[in-house]
């Protein structure tokens, strides 16, 4: 062992804890509760387990708690290749390139048949503010006013104040208005709440035609983008049907507007395939990724455009301004491009996408069996991405609360597995159970996971 690697695993427990409550601040968290207990640290992760500072061990159901290790935790290999390049060169602006730059954009490329230019950055998040940036300086360039992005209801696009502004989840834009303009939403797409009161097949995709609705309401001559997720994930894990991206795609060609899909959550195998929107037969404009591209072991993330996309910000050299003047200094982390490509060999020799199809389809199968419970109210999603909604009565779809939620996965916890919930994001409707384990997962694994669930519904629901 290590200098470093002795420093790293020698520690106090108490230490910590004392350390970690004086002086981190942890994210989405109410820091009042640390008064009366102590935080949770978690030291070390093998597979699809991860073990905390107690010593108790997890099956890790939400890949890290944000949908990210997709190959599970302890991947050698991938911390040597990091290794090596860091030793070799840690970074050079994005302004030039660098070998593993190179190499990964070829590779991510061979994925995305038409989407083939690839902007490196190191967030979901900032991936989808230069999808937006793109978006209002081709409107500049044309000379039109295309430069209105808009979203759908319970989509979210991340945290920054513009990606708020285009996230159509309003708990989590509370308190950090105003917001800049620009962006309008319409509504979600989801049956077991459908927004029209209508029920599926018999409901002409009221859903998708919507957009069109809210084009025109805009001003199509103000609209440049639409932004979707191919599956809503923090919304609480909605799949739309099988026709709704054929017909956004088609009033976006109708309209002249980018149909920006964003990958954060869905790409790089999460769904059963490599990205979300492949289980639609469509092709988008401009697709942003970030979390599985690394499974990050490493900050990474991306937008890739289409040629003509690209094509419009080639100009004459000497016109100062009509190139795409974006930099992202993390974009330049050689770090993320070694860690991305190993990631990519370890999806395509282990055949990940296939066990997360195979196992996805186990892990739906065996959570529908949770129907039969009186307050399990609808099951969704596709591959390994699941959420369970919660009712307090199936009759009425009255949501179960936030505190019974915070109970459920709570007991889940106890049983020895991690899983999500959605929280302070759509209002009234924090209602879901969200599961996505590493797309290693066995079907043991999957057994134990739903055992969890299920042990954690009946418990917090023992009083409704």
């Amino acid at each position: 062992m290590s200098e470093t690697q002795a420093l790293l695993a020698d520690y106090d427990v108490q230490d910590v804890l004392e350390k970690d409550r004086k002086h981190l601040w942890h994210h989405l968290f109410q820091h009042r509760i640390l008064e009366t207990r102590d935080p949770q640290v978690f030291v070390e992760g093998q597979g699809a387990r991860v073990r905390d500072i107690h010593g108790k061990e997890y099956l890790d159901g939400a890949s890290g708690g944000v949908w990210c290790v997709n190959v599970g935790h302890g991947r050698e290999s991938i911390a040597r290749v990091v290794y090596e390049q860091l030793k070799r060169l840690p970074y050079y602006a994005g302004v030039v390139g660098t070998v593993p730059a190179a190499r990964y954009a070829s590779a991510l490329a061979e994925w995305m048949p038409g989407l083939d230019r690839i902007f490196f950055a190191n967030s979901g998040s900032e991936a989808n503010e230069k999808a937006f940036k793109m978006v209002r300086q081709i409107a500049h360039l044309n000379g039109n006013r295309k430069s209105k992005v808009l979203y759908r209801d319970r989509d979210y696009h991340g945290t920054t104040i513009a990606c708020l502004a285009a996230s159509g989840q309003e708990e989590r834009k509370e308190a950090y208005g105003p917001f800049p303009d620009g962006f309008s939403g319409f509504p979600h797409a989801m049956c077991y709440r459908c927004p029209f009161g209508k029920t599926y097949p018999d409901c002409d995709i009221e859903c998708a035609r919507a957009l069109g609705d809210a084009i025109e309401e805009e001003g199509p001559e103000t609209v440049g983008a639409v932004i979707l997720e191919p599956i809503t994930a923090g919304g609480g894990v909605i799949p739309p049907v099988d026709e709704y991206f054929s017909i956004i795609r088609n009033i976006c060609d109708k309209y002249d507007v980018m149909l920006i899909i964003d990958e954060v959550v869905c790409g790089f195998g999460r769904t059963g395939t490599m990205f979300g929107f492949e289980h639609y037969d469509f092709v988008p404009d401009i697709v942003t990724m970030a979390k599985g591209m690394a499974s990050s072991y490493a900050p990474i993330s991306a937008a890739a455009v289409r040629g003509e996309v690209f094509d419009r910000f080639l100009a004459d050299p000497g016109e100062k301004f009509d190139y795409f003047r974006d930099i992202s200094t993390y974009g330049g982390c050689t770090s993320g491009f070694a860690a991305a490509l190993e990631n990519l060999r370890i999806i395509e020799e282990e055949d990940l996408i296939g066990n997360s199809r195979v196992m996805g389809a186990y892990l739906q199968d065996r959570l529908r069996e949770l129907l039969d419970h009186d307050h399990v109210g609808d099951v969704r999603g596709k591959g390994l991405f699941a959420g369970v909604e919660l009712v307090e009565d199936k009759a009425t779809k009255a949501p179960v609360s936030e505190d019974v939620m915070t109970v459920v996965v709570g007991k889940a916890a106890e049983e020895g597995v991690l899983v999500g919930r959605t929280t302070r994001s759509i209002p009234g409707l924090n209602n879901t159970v969200t599961i996505a384990p590493p797309l290693i997962v066995t079907r043991a694994d999957i057994d134990e996971l739903v055992e969890a669930v299920k042990t954690g519904i009946e418990y917090g629901c023992r009083e409704l």
